[in-house]
């Protein structure tokens, strides 16, 4: 009979705690559907433990499935339905949503605008002690060369909601203004009809292009959320040569062959996001640039890889890891500026950022989640538009740089490109 009493007494008090988190939960989702699956879930998974795993004969049923653990099941389940109820509030709420598509961007009108995220780029590539000395380098001579060519260039921080990989999240908090910080956030921005700038310059009349080397199967979403025009990848853009690294197609192909099929000749204004992705992790083994004119199909690459060290050989110590890395951003940012200097486009706007701070192996532990984003051009009109901006001349930013969320970006652009009233 005790052993009966306990039992009733224990069912009543799950009872009474599944009612309970009912309500709480019921008040967090306001009776949608998925406030009801998450009640039912949290029964189904009560009942389940205690029939899979039944107590030993005379403990309480609720030793297997107490009342706190539903407590806590519940506080964790309102607090991911409160973050995703938060999401959609922020992805619905877009200033810029009604604007006549013709006025976003009129600023703008006439150039090509290439966004181009440099993998891993982060900024200990400007700051770590063993990496700065040679990617800055790099950045103070493509300055030079770059202001030759009459280019200006202007430089901030934008801060990335991710860290270490999951470019994605990066790129489409860049594109859409909101912030974008895992996965379930990412899967509901992209079922949304949230404007993207892609979709933004294509419909004020821009041919969009999505440039993405490291992909070699359809990307769905490009098509559906971004509305990308063209969607170039792996598999379509005509290289022969090795493979290196993680992505096998050098960034200065990746580059050459967007120039010669997008800038080249008379053509309509182009906006293309074009990942650079020879900075990717492992960061072995590296390219090397060629002469642009005897790049062809890839094939002058064969003899790169087995010249430089192997990824294995790499990852052997941290103090190697961090210097190929270094060396790895090197090439990226080489390759983007002597594109600059070999295409012939007077309206050409490069918008060049980070998508993230490389991992804690090179990084360090308690990095921030900081990236470098310079402003590229040789119209001064781009550099009177973003004036009030405060970024910092040339392509390094310094610590005085203001330091922005990469959901900002897009509603400043907006702002400053937009026909005023």
């Amino acid at each position: 009979e005790l052993i009966l009493l306990g039992l009733l007494c224990a069912a009543l008090a799950c009872a009474t705690a599944l009612a309970w988190a009912a309500l709480r939960v019921s008040g967090v989702v306001r009776e949608r559907t998925t406030g009801r699956a998450v009640i039912a879930g949290l029964a189904a998974t009560w009942l389940i433990a205690g029939v899979v795993a039944p107590p030993p004969a005379g403990a309480p049923l609720a030793a297997a499935a107490s009342v706190g653990s539903v407590e806590v099941a519940v506080s964790n389940t309102e607090r991911v339905l409160a973050a995703q109820a938060a999401f959609s509030r922020a992805v619905a709420e877009d200033p810029f949503a009604e604007v006549p598509p013709d006025r976003l961007l009129a600023g703008l009108r006439g150039k090509d605008v290439v966004i181009a995220f440099v993998e891993s780029y982060g900024r200990v590539a400007l700051e770590g002690p063993e990496i700065a000395p040679g990617v800055t380098d790099v950045l103070r001579a493509g300055n030079a060369s770059l202001v030759a060519e009459g280019y200006t260039a202007r430089s901030a921080w934008l801060t990335s909601p991710t860290y270490g990989g999951i470019s994605w999240l990066a790129h489409g908090t860049l594109q859409t203004g909101v912030w974008t910080p895992t996965q379930s956030a990412y899967d509901q921005l992209v079922a949304s009809e949230r404007l993207s700038l892609s979709r933004a310059f294509g419909d004020a009349g821009w041919r969009t292009v999505s440039d993405v080397p490291s992909d070699s199967e359809p990307w769905n979403v490009g098509a559906s959320f971004y509305h990308y025009d063209s969607l170039l990848d792996a598999r379509d853009v005509g290289y022969r040569g090795p493979g290196f690294g993680y992505a096998r197609i050098p960034d200065q192909f990746t580059l050459k062959h967007f120039a010669d099929t997008e800038l080249a000749g008379p053509h309509d204004p182009v906006m293309a996001e074009i990942d650079l992705v020879s900075s990717h992790t492992p960061w072995a083994p590296l390219p090397r640039l060629v002469p642009w004119a005897q790049i062809g199909d890839g094939s002058i690459y064969d003899a790169q890889p087995g010249q430089s060290e192997s990824a294995g050989a790499v990852w052997q110590s941290a103090k190697t890891v961090q210097r190929f890395y270094g060396q790895s951003v090197q090439y990226s940012l080489g390759a983007l500026f002597s594109f600059l200097s070999n295409v012939d486009d007077p309206n050409l706007v490069v918008i060049v950022l980070g998508d993230h701070q490389p991992a804690a192996i090179v990084s360090g532990a308690g990095a921030s989640h900081d990236v470098p984003i310079s402003v590229i051009a040789r119209d001064p009109a781009v550099f009177t538009a973003i004036d009030d901006w405060g970024w910092t001349s040339g392509l390094r930013p310094g610590d005085a740089s203001p330091v922005w969320r990469m959901d900002a970006f897009r509603d400043r652009l907006f702002a400053a490109f937009g026909a005023k009233p």
